[in-house]
């Protein structure tokens, strides 16, 4: 079970609470943990129906398999093609925070060659060999709340110096204070969401796991520690920076990180907090950039897509080069984009998955099976996934405007090319969960 849960962890990449941090606070006015709050809470009643999901239907694919499943093909269809693009839009995220990280420690280079330069490195990489990063995921996580952890320390060492000279230290402010509206602070959980996506990963562990019944555990103990994790660091945080006016515009739209690290411990700890931001997210790109491409295979292969280009697999490096290098030309868009729209774009996918979730425990437990005869099954298989539903609902509604125009569209395609697919709607739609076995790539991930 903690072996599931540090690669939940690993994969939501606790550092990102201080890339986020800066625009978060601007949005909320100034109450990042609070967004963080709200967003611990939608976040945790969703991880309860993915826990009562992944025991229910213990087989890899997540949301997709589940609606599949629970409701119906079509609509399996189109949730998993609406999780389509937080999959190829996470690696574009990776890149971009890389970025800012490096801009900020070598100002007088354009960040367009980071970009260029980390594609090229990633996707040869993957190109070369599918071997998991799982490996030192663990090695990375420790290695990055152990950082926070310092950071910590750090930061509340210098408010007891600040209140031993007599300047106040409100510590309810980074909750409420005068000027905070409701509205603002959805938006910022929405935001923050975005910190969460990967707790639902982990369901793609359901087979290896040694007994299905860990799962629900493995699930809510993610999502529970990493908001604890988030929480505790934003709270401080926002302790030692009441306000986001001390950010400059360019680090707010891209990542605070650097600029945290370096007006809490100077270019030391922006040195090793930078580090500590660069391990986690290369890693999560690395895992990212594969994971996207072996789902498009399996698209490929299923003839969901084209299957000359997206089903071919390299027979010397039995890895599917043309997603892998397509899915490197995509993250190239990290030039031209900021972190806050593309985590917007990212966000529409997973709310989606999210809200779907919530309806499949309703629709498997309380309709499929009957369970709807007690209070107890009311209130767990009803009451439970309905709010889950409705809490995830208002936060979709509170995404950025440009993000719900994009994803409209993104679905739209979606169910235009269903249609082709099925021949309208005459005949099945095939499967394309990303862990579905594929023939002659094993060796690719061994």
């Amino acid at each position: 079970m903690w072996a599931i849960v540090g690669l939940g962890l690993g994969y939501m990449t606790p550092t990102v609470v201080f890339d986020t941090f800066g625009m978060v606070s601007r949005d909320t006015n100034n109450v990042v943990p609070l967004a963080y709050l709200v967003a611990l809470i939608v976040m945790m009643f969703t991880a309860i129906s993915y826990g009562k999901m992944s025991g229910a239907i213990p087989s890899a694919g997540s949301a997709y398999t589940y609606v599949r499943e629970s409701i119906h093909p079509n609509v399996g269809f189109m949730v998993g093609w609406t999780s389509l693009i937080d999959y190829v839009l996470l690696p574009m995220v990776n890149c971009l925070i890389i970025r800012s990280y490096l801009e900020a420690l070598f100002p007088e280079i354009p960040g367009w060659i980071w970009v260029v330069i980390y594609c090229a490195v990633v996707t040869t990489v993957i190109y070369l060999t599918m071997r998991g990063t799982s490996n030192i995921n663990m090695m990375l996580l420790v290695f990055s709340i152990v950082v926070m952890a310092v950071f910590v320390v750090m930061v509340i060492a210098q408010l007891a110096h600040a209140s031993a000279d007599g300047q106040s230290v409100p510590l309810v402010q980074p909750f409420f204070h005068d000027g905070v509206t409701l509205g603002a602070v959805l938006t910022g959980a929405t935001i923050v969401c975005f910190s969460f996506i990967g707790f639902d990963a982990v369901t793609m562990y359901a087979e290896e796991a040694k007994t299905p019944k860990i799962m629900p555990r493995a699930i809510l103990l993610t999502v529970i520690i990493g908001g604890a994790i988030f929480l505790i660091a934003a709270y401080f945080t926002q302790l030692r920076f009441p306000s986001s006016s001390v950010f400059p515009t360019e680090a707010i739209e891209d990542s605070t990180l650097p600029e945290i690290g370096l007006q809490v411990g100077g270019p030391v700890l922006q040195a090793v907090l930078t580090a500590a931001g660069f391990c986690a997210t290369l890693a999560s790109g690395l895992a990212s950039h594969a994971s996207v491409s072996r789902m498009l295979l399996v698209m490929g292969r299923n003839n969901v897509l084209p299957k000359r280009f997206f089903g071919y697999i390299n027979p010397k490096t039995h890895t599917p080069t043309f997603n892998i290098v397509l899915v490197g030309l995509i993250s190239l868009l990290a030039a031209a984009f900021t972190l806050e729209l593309i985590a917007a774009f990212i966000n529409f996918g997973a709310l989606i998955a999210f809200t779907f979730v919530n309806i499949s425990v309703i629709a498997w437990f309380a309709i499929r099976r009957g369970m709807r005869k007690t209070p107890k099954d009311i209130f767990s298989y009803i009451v439970l996934p309905g709010i889950g539903m409705l809490l995830t609902g208002v936060l979709w509604a509170n995404l950025h405007a440009d993000a719900l125009i994009g994803g409209v569209i993104w679905t739209a395609i979606g169910f235009v090319y269903l249609l082709v697919l099925t021949r309208g709607f005459r005949r099945k739609v095939a499967a394309f969960d990303e862990n579905q076995p594929v023939t002659g790539f094993n060796k690719a991930i061994k």
